[in-house]
């Protein structure tokens, strides 16, 4: 059986990892996607040095490349796919997050996760490079689940509050400005553990999964479906979100993907696609990938 999932129509969206790239290789495809509705959100991820190609190469601090394309762009939702947890303390983020969803006139959709798996060597080797503590998994999940908290009540609360968890702590905290979106941006959790799973059944109002085994991904999102269940939460009020690479040479393989997700439930379609960018990669991805699923009556 699928997972319970809204009855809304898919939304189609990319990701643009900023790694081996450049600033205005990213903005180019950002400023074409603003300009097809068939493209409705856009996505950067969250390194500090690349994971993947010349380990030496150039990589973008997510956040502030964020804010650059928000302020250049005017239609896309837009947001971090997803924000490492460990890297940045939680009212801070709430911060750097309210300033995006102001340039962009509330289009941001704040996406955050544990961060780095502790297996993933590129990944784990940027903490040490910045000096970033890179604590067990089940602290970065309590964390996780803490950062969650106090970031709505930053967002919402009008007036200061201290908050005590058992990794962070606040005194006064308050924030002004607040988000334009209300009641504040919709947070997607990111993760496929079941750890994380239940900090998203509380949390989340999108969960995104990586791609690449339709079958897990149901499985996982089944897993979510009982947490929610279990909190007494409606499991349709979570949208299913699925992370699918894209090859610009088998396009026919990322439709079959995208059909397959679909059918699972998976409603928040990202395309990941890979650098360096060809010319006129947005009109391609709504007229090869995204249009087909229309033309075929997927929807």
């Amino acid at each position: 059986m699928p997972p319970t999932t809204p009855t809304a129509p898919p939304r189609f969206g990319i990701m643009t990892a900023p790694m081996q790239v450049s600033y205005d290789d990213v903005l180019r495809v950002w400023q074409e996607a603003d300009a097809l509705p068939e493209i409705e959100h856009a996505w950067l991820f969250d390194h500090l040095m690349p994971i993947a190609g010349d380990l030496e190469g150039p990589a973008f601090e997510g956040w502030t490349l964020l804010a650059a394309l928000a302020a250049r762009t005017q239609r896309l939702r837009l947001g971090v796919m997803v924000t490492s947890n460990r890297f940045r303390p939680p009212a801070m983020l709430a911060k750097i997050a309210t300033t995006v969803d102001v340039i962009s006139g509330g289009r941001l959709d704040f996406g955050i996760g544990v961060g780095s798996r502790p297996g993933h060597p590129l990944a784990r080797r940027e903490y040490e490079a910045h000096g970033i503590p890179f604590h067990d998994t089940a602290h970065a999940v309590e964390s996780l689940a803490e950062a969650c908290t106090l970031i709505r009540r930053l967002w919402t609360e009008s007036a200061p509050f201290d908050f005590h968890g058992t990794h962070h702590h606040l005194t006064g905290a308050y924030a002004n400005p607040k988000p334009v979106q209300r009641p504040h941006p919709p947070i997607l959790i990111g993760g496929r553990s079941a750890a994380t799973l239940r900090v998203a059944a509380e949390h989340a109002d999108l969960w995104n999964i990586p791609g690449g085994d339709i079958g897990d991904a149901v499985r996982r999102s089944a897993l979510l479906d009982r947490y929610c269940a279990e909190s007494g939460r409606d499991p349709a009020s979570i949208t299913r979100s699925i992370h699918l690479p894209v090859s610009y040479d088998h396009p026919a393989a990322i439709r079959h993907a995208i059909t397959d997700a679909l059918d699972a439930g998976f409603h928040h379609i990202v395309l990941g696609l890979p650098a360096p960018y060809p010319a006129g990669v947005a009109r391609w991805v709504a007229d090869e990938l995204i249009k087909n699923q229309k033309n075929w009556g997927v929807w």
